[in-house]
């Protein structure tokens, strides 16, 4: 009986809870933050950012480097079948081992004498999308992707998109105020817009980001590059210029300011900002919420009088060459090894059965060409390389 009274017997085991005690929060790993607000002590990173990887961040630069190439191709073709045998020019006639003269202005170059005398209008709209050569496609898109990417993903494709097409034909404008009878492209025009909207991004947030000397010596490392490059034959260094001043002011008009995330230190982007107080980032906000309007106001109508002007100037032929003797140096500088003449260039030619002669008549130079049967514009050409 008392073996089945112990078989029996109920074993009751109670679980006590201590009062008070909360279950134990979730692991911080699962915790989402990729949607999360503004945080007073995030970073906000200018290049490298992590935080937004989405590859529709990026899609509007995507399409601007489709579109060069196949610009850039399209030239390349329209230069084999106008020569009947290569796809560039030696480098003793185009230094950026790219098509012929001719071929740009096939193409949709700028030159004087289209503007002038032609009225050809469309060619402002083709010119910001052409290359000089195959040395210029590759650095311009290059900085374009390094550049363009982070605007894109900081501030939206809608806004960079508006600032990189108005200051392509800002820049253009302001090349037919200088251009000559040289044929120049000005696709480098839009990438100096996207670096004035940098220049304007990091002034506009001066204060929020850190290391902001090697933010400026990235900027101002392509800058000079490419404004170096523009010395060179066929580039046109007036619609760097002016597509970098309507990037600037564009920039104050319509960027916004950055939202900060929060970020751990190992994801950490090359240009950020450091981590701020939150009292004195409301005071920082607040104040960049008053400078707004004063300083959107200022750039637009700046803009809007340097956009008219230009207008204006171009309505009436206005050749700024002729009041600037010197201008023709930022745009071209002279070398042995290319030519910046303008002038008209006449050749004598002698011809064989086999060979071509041609001797210019303004420097007394003379060249054997292997070859008879070309046309007129690629004689142009091999005059004004010799000329």
């Amino acid at each position: 009986m008392e073996g089945e009274a112990s078989v029996n017997k109920l074993h009751t085991q109670i679980e006590i809870k201590p009062q008070g005690q909360e279950p134990p929060p979730p692991s911080s790993s699962v915790v989402d933050n990729s949607e999360m607000d503004i945080q007073p002590e995030g970073k906000l990173p200018f290049f490298k950012s992590r935080y937004r990887q989405r590859a529709s961040d990026t899609w509007l630069i995507s399409l601007l480097v489709i579109l060069h190439l196949v610009a850039f191709i399209t030239t390349t073709l329209f230069n084999y079948f106008s020569t009947g045998s290569v796809f560039f020019q030696p480098l003793s006639e185009n230094p950026l081992l790219g098509p012929s003269a001719s071929t740009l202005d096939k193409v949709g170059a700028l030159r004087r004498a289209f503007l002038v005398q032609n009225h050809l209008n469309w060619r402002f709209f083709v010119c910001p999308w052409l290359h000089a050569g195959i040395i210029h496609f590759a650095i311009n898109i290059s900085c374009m992707i390094f550049i363009g990417i982070h605007l894109e993903r900081d501030y939206g494709p809608l806004r960079i998109g508006v600032i990189y097409l108005l200051s392509a034909f800002f820049g253009s404008l302001v090349c037919s105020l200088f251009v000559r009878n040289n044929p120049v492209v000005a696709s480098s025009g839009a990438l100096f817009g996207l670096l004035g909207t940098m220049l304007s991004g990091l002034i506009r947030n001066w204060k929020v980001y850190s290391s902001k000397g090697a933010a400026l010596a990235a900027l101002f490392t392509v800058l000079a590059t490419n404004f170096l490059l523009g010395l060179l034959p066929y580039i046109d260094n007036f619609a760097n210029i002016g597509a970098f001043i309507s990037g600037l002011l564009l920039g104050f008009v319509i960027l916004l300011t950055p939202q900060i995330r929060q970020m751990s230190k190992n994801k950490a982007g090359l240009f950020e900002c450091g981590v701020k107080h939150a009292k004195s980032t409301v005071k920082l906000k607040q104040k960049l919420a008053l400078d707004r309007p004063i300083l959107r106001s200022i750039s637009l109508m700046l803009f809007v009088i340097l956009l008219s002007g230009c207008l204006v100037a171009l309505f009436l032929g206005i050749d700024i060459n002729h009041y600037c003797g010197w201008c023709r140096f930022i745009d071209c500088i002279p070398y042995k090894r290319w030519s910046c003449n303008d002038g008209p260039n006449t050749c004598e030619i002698m011809k064989s059965n086999s060979e071509m002669t041609l001797t210019c008549l303004y420097n007394g130079n003379t060249r054997v060409f292997p070859f008879t049967n070309i046309s007129q514009a690629r004689i142009n050409d091999l005059c004004a390389m010799i000329c």
